[in-house]
């Protein structure tokens, strides 16, 4: 009976460290494949943190090129704007220009004088001929008539400052007149002058006016003949914008 028993026991024993050999063995596998799968979500994690900042450097980017899109689109706004000014600006000149030139279109097909447009400047050219005598600064009638029309034509334009320049050709003044206009400078100058009075007395306020004079020295044609020294013989009226001149003035004091 004992010996049976001992045999039972035996049994029982081997049988329960064959069992506990098996759970081990699972246990080992099942721990491998759990660090497997914690390396694996590891791994995942890294790639995620690395697509985040990716992502992160990818935002970034845009809010930039965001920013310089939203910096260029106000600049070609502004720069919109500054044309379109221009073009209006334009557009009102050309229409001051045309209507100038309707107002004198009488005058000129007689070719008493010449109507032409720059960039910020609109002048009337005068011939001399209708308005002095040789060596003379008086204005004939013939010539005040013609003037006194230019002069109303100019009223409309309170916006424009109004430059009188005289020019002579290269023929020295008489001698029986240099006691009066030693040289073509005062002769000139003496002529500007003399149509600015006259368009102030027309009504044009005297604070819009300048009167100067070139003399000789910018011709417009050939001094060697009589047509070419005609045309140097002229009175020029030159409408610019007061902002124009007052840059002008600003740029001339600073030096």
């Amino acid at each position: 009976m004992n010996k049976k028993i001992h045999i039972g026991i035996a049994v029982l024993a081997a049988a329960f460290i064959t069992s506990g050999c098996v759970s081990s063995g699972t246990f080992e596998k099942m721990q491998a494949g759990k660090n497997e799968e914690i390396k694996a979500l590891e791994q995942q994690k890294t790639a995620l943190e690395q697509q985040k900042t990716a992502l992160e450097q990818q935002k970034t980017a845009l809010e930039q090129d965001n920013a310089a899109l939203k910096e260029q689109n106000a600049t070609h706004m502004q720069q919109n704007a500054v044309i379109q000014q221009k073009v209006g600006s334009l557009e009102q000149q050309q229409k001051q220009y045309n209507a100038l030139v309707q107002g004198l279109a009488t005058e000129v097909q007689k070719g008493q004088l010449q109507v032409r447009q720059y960039q910020n400047m609109l002048t009337v050219d005068l011939s001399e001929q209708i308005f002095f005598d040789s060596g003379r600064a008086t204005l004939k009638p013939g010539g005040k008539q013609v003037l006194k029309k230019v002069g109303d034509a100019l009223k409309a334009y309170e916006n424009k400052l109004i430059r009188v320049v005289g020019y002579t050709d290269n023929v020295p003044v008489a001698k029986a007149l240099q006691g009066k206009y030693p040289t073509n400078w005062e002769l000139s100058v003496a002529r500007a002058t003399t149509v600015v009075r006259f368009l102030q007395d027309a009504g044009i306020p005297p604070e819009r006016m300048v009167a100067s004079g070139r003399g000789e020295y910018s011709p417009v044609a050939s001094n060697d003949t009589p047509e070419g020294r005609e045309k140097n013989r002229r009175i020029e009226i030159m409408l610019i914008d007061k902002s124009l001149a007052d840059e002008i003035e600003k740029s001339t004091s600073a030096k």
